[in-house]
């Protein structure tokens, strides 16, 4: 099972249990997070979802390269994997309990979640500049940082480490690895003890200002993805050598 879905005291913990390959997303663990997803939606025993992985490296290394490679991979699906509030509505809160990395794919599942907490060592990053793969999923960042804090993000693909990313807004609370578990739980029975109706009104107001980009972020993202180059990085990364741009 590389899915684990538990409740704890009215908080669902979802972890990614796939330490050996960073909580990578093969095809077994987006499956995963579709069914735990989907049961926190259905659960009336559990009001706040936890989103982590196992291990103290990696929350989600982002996708399964050597599996794209393998797959060609194009353009991702739209149920590639759930995103919260994009093709799944989860009205109840969200949290992303961040254990390690949180690059491509996990940066994307820490930021669709409503709170983020950090362990110390975390980092973040959007990596697919690196591997010439695609980036549409991150078309809310500048809603959540800066733009030109998202620029850097999305223009380097080098990582914040958790402090800085605490600066400025993706994170909530950055906190010793040892204490991860329990601030995260401890922050989550706060919310699971609020009102639930009044709980699930905050959230939806506070997403209504943010923009609905998406659509046209995948438009500008379609060329890269069926690009030579979006086959080029998965490859090199098999092969472990440096990839060779063509930019086409």
């Amino acid at each position: 099972m590389t899915v684990r879905y538990e409740v704890d005291d009215g908080v669902a913990w979802l972890t990614i249990d796939r330490p050996e390959a960073r909580n990578a997303l093969s095809k077994e663990v987006r499956e995963g997070l579709w069914e735990g997803t989907r049961r926190f939606v259905d659960d009336s025993g559990a009001a706040v979802l936890v989103l982590t992985g196992a291990g103290e490296k990696a929350f989600c290394a982002g996708g399964d390269l050597k599996e794209m490679a393998e797959t060609s991979l194009e353009i991702p699906p739209p149920d590639f994997l759930p995103q919260f509030g994009r093709n799944i509505d989860v009205p109840k809160p969200t949290i992303a309990a961040v254990n390690g990395v949180a690059f491509a794919g996990g940066f994307l599942l820490a930021q669709q979640c409503d709170l983020v907490v950090a362990a110390e060592h975390a980092r973040f990053a959007v990596s697919e500049v690196k591997v010439g793969r695609g980036s549409p999923w991150a078309a809310p960042l500048s809603w959540l940082v800066p733009p030109r804090v998202a620029l850097e993000i999305l223009l380097t693909g080098d990582p914040l480490d958790a402090t800085r990313a605490r600066e400025v807004g993706l994170v909530n609370h950055v906190v010793p690895a040892a204490e991860l578990r329990s601030h995260t739980q401890e922050l989550a029975a706060r919310i699971a003890a609020n009102a639930p109706l009044s709980v699930r009104a905050a959230k939806a107001t506070a997403y209504l200002s943010r923009p609905d980009v998406y659509e046209r972020a995948e438009e500008i993202w379609a060329p890269v993805y069926r690009s030579s180059d979006a086959q080029e990085g998965p490859a090199a990364f098999r092969d472990k050598r440096a990839p060779v741009w063509t930019g086409r």
